[in-house]
């Protein structure tokens, strides 16, 4: 999400931070700052809200001139108070100004600490805090890196810090767990950015902090420190050029998307499960008094809005109906005060789910689910609850689509708490905490998959089977594969084969059909998988049950995946469907990232 540039060396370092962070762009940002160390030793701070040509424009107007010997500079995706100058980074606290990708979940108990001891805010940022809590170590006399290694020690949650003291001037102060930070070696220069791009014009000779570092950074020399102990981290050389290295080494930005997907899993939770609670304040509506919801969405949202209508179901006992904005906006829909309306987009800016909301507020309360902050669809309504994905590239859905279902999850489970109708939802919380490491375990599948995508790639059709809560994913992992393949695909439920679909079945049509561990549904959906077999059909199966020999003996790929819940199976049948769609669209040579006639946001009806 956002992006941390910081420089020292014999270069402008003003320059370098800048064109360090147009490098970082990609990765989407609602303000921008940089703090800098001036020939005579002084801290200056400039920020502007927007994009980066306004940060630019104020730094031209009054530092055309500038030379700096050391800068740190920043593009911010807010997480915490609305984009606003006061809100962008740096922020400063006395003799620190620092820098923060990450969320610091106790900042409220940190803050109400700090206004005791007389400390004054500007921003609604958790990244204040720890500034403050930085300066305050530092004014009790601690060097400087005791004083971050205190500060660290203090902070709870996720963070990349880089701060510059204004008594120490000649250097970085750099500390990191759980979000990404490198440093450049150059000839007399170093280099700290957030990501690789921002690092190649000066220098392919990197160190990379791991979680739990803290480090000192002079223009000659990088001190790493762990654990309160010098310790020594591998130089490495990146061999990618620029344009690979804003795919981060993979070949597509859908590839890096489907691997971005372990952490922005957990980017879409941290900081809303709380000890055994949900904390999603910004919705701020009653949940209680609904009676009914409806989800308007397109495309790969709507396959999102039908597993949430499972979810508000099940867990949150409120009917609930699902309709493609195309469609509810040019209906006479029967809504009032007591419906919710959920609109759910990446983008924000989808013109059929603008037009749908526009409709559905005039009746009832409505909430935005997106990805992007300050968009149309958020400005449309009541209230917004972020999936927090960072930027997606690729034109097909991945970690935006993972993100929402996780989501609206946790908008279920607080909604199922509120009407008082749901009593497992601690349980539920601790599984979901198991989610990124279940999805790395996925996509450990990927060298099979790409094997199975080489049995399939020729065929003209396939077809995707799924019960109950992944259905939706049935026709998701269709949709994955006839956008970027263009293959025709289709998905259907498992209970519908024999109405229809099953007169195409013959040794030329693959059959995909996700196997979810559920007593209820698991034994139909294997008589239904024989159903297929027995008319020559060629099936791959994604499971999260253990098969018996027997069964996979009639597939011709089975691919597993980890058992979390039946809440979450969704999200992890899904990452084994994109794979597929990924590998197939490689070995058909057609464009990944950019399939024909299609776009990534449609603003148009």
């Amino acid at each position: 999400m956002c992006g941390i540039v910081g420089y020292v060396g014999s270069k402008n370092a003003l320059q370098v931070v800048v064109e360090g962070l147009e490098k970082l762009e990609y990765r989407g940002y609602d303000s921008a700052g940089v703090a800098y160390v001036t020939e005579d030793k002084k801290v200056s701070l400039s920020r502007a809200q927007g994009k980066l040509s306004a940060l630019k424009e104020l730094l031209y107007k009054s530092q055309s001139n500038t030379h700096a010997i050391l800068g740190i500079g920043h593009t911010r995706w807010a997480t915490h108070g609305k984009p606003s100058e006061e809100n962008a980074h740096p922020h400063v606290a006395g003799r620190v100004s620092l820098i923060h990708n990450g969320i610091i979940e106790n900042y409220v108990e940190l803050r109400s600490e700090l206004l005791k001891k007389g400390a004054k805010f500007f921003s609604e940022t958790d990244t204040e805090v720890a500034a403050h809590l930085l300066n305050d170590y530092l004014t009790q006399g601690l060097s400087p890196l005791e004083a971050l290694k205190k500060t660290c020690e203090r902070v709870r949650g996720s963070y990349a810090f880089v701060a510059i003291d204004s008594e120490n001037p000649d250097r970085m102060l750099i500390a990191k767990t759980a979000t990404p930070i490198v440093v450049g070696i150059g000839e007399g220069e170093m280099i700290v950015a957030s990501d690789i791009p921002a690092i190649l014009p000066h220098t392919k000779q990197v160190k990379i902090l791991e979680d739990g570092d803290i480090a000192e950074v002079t223009k000659d020399k990088i001190s790493f420190f762990h654990d309160g102990k010098p310790v020594e981290r591998k130089t490495i050389t990146i061999t990618w050029d620029a344009v690979t290295a804003q795919k981060g080494g993979f070949k597509h930005f859908m590839l890096k998307e489907i691997h971005d997907q372990i952490t922005a899993s957990s980017d879409a939770l941290r900081g809303r499960i709380l000890g055994e609670g949900i904390s999603i304040p910004e919705v701020g509506l009653d949940f209680s008094s609904f009676n009914r919801i409806v989800i308007t969405a397109c495309g790969t949202a709507w396959h999102a809005g039908l597993v949430a209508k499972f979810f508000f179901e099940s867990i949150a006992k409120i009917p609930t109906e699902v309709d493609y904005a195309s469609e509810f906006r040019y209906r006479v829909p029967v809504l009032d005060s007591n419906t919710l309306a959920i609109a759910i987009s990446q983008s924000g800016e989808t013109a059929d789910t603008l037009g749908a909301i526009e409709i559905a507020k005039k009746s009832s309360k409505t909430l935005a689910v997106c990805n992007v902050v300050g968009s149309s669809l958020t400005r449309k309504t009541d209230a917004t609850i972020y999936t927090q994905a960072g930027p997606e590239v690729s034109v097909a859905s991945t970690k935006a689509f993972t993100t929402q279902l996780l989501t609206v999850l946790l908008l279920a489970l607080k909604m199922g708490e509120a009407r008082k109708v749901f009593s497992d939802v601690n349980k539920v919380l601790k599984d979901m905490q198991h989610v990124p490491s279940a999805i790395q375990s996925s996509i450990h599948n990927e060298g099979k998959i790409e094997e199975l995508a080489k049995q399939i790639h020729t065929a003209r059709d396939v077809i995707f089977l799924g019960r109950g809560i992944n259905f939706p994913i049935a026709l998701e992992g269709a949709l994955k594969l006839k956008e970027i393949s263009y293959i025709h695909a289709e998905g259907y439920p498992s209970g519908e084969i024999k109405h229809g679909p099953l007169a195409l079945i013959d040794e030329k049509v693959p059959v995909v059909i996700i196997l979810h561990k559920s007593d209820q549904l698991l034994e139909k959906s294997i008589s239904n998988l024989r159903e297929v077999e027995a008319r020559g059909g060629r099936v791959i199966a994604v499971t999260d049950a253990d098969l018996p020999d027997e069964i996979k003996s009639l597939c011709e790929g089975v691919i597993e995946v980890p058992h979390i819940s039946e809440f979450l199976s969704p999200v992890l049948m899904t990452i084994p469907l994109q794979l597929l769609a990924y590998h197939v669209a490689v070995l058909n040579g057609t464009d990944v990232d950019l399939p024909r006639n299609l776009a990534k946001s449609v603003t148009v009806e």
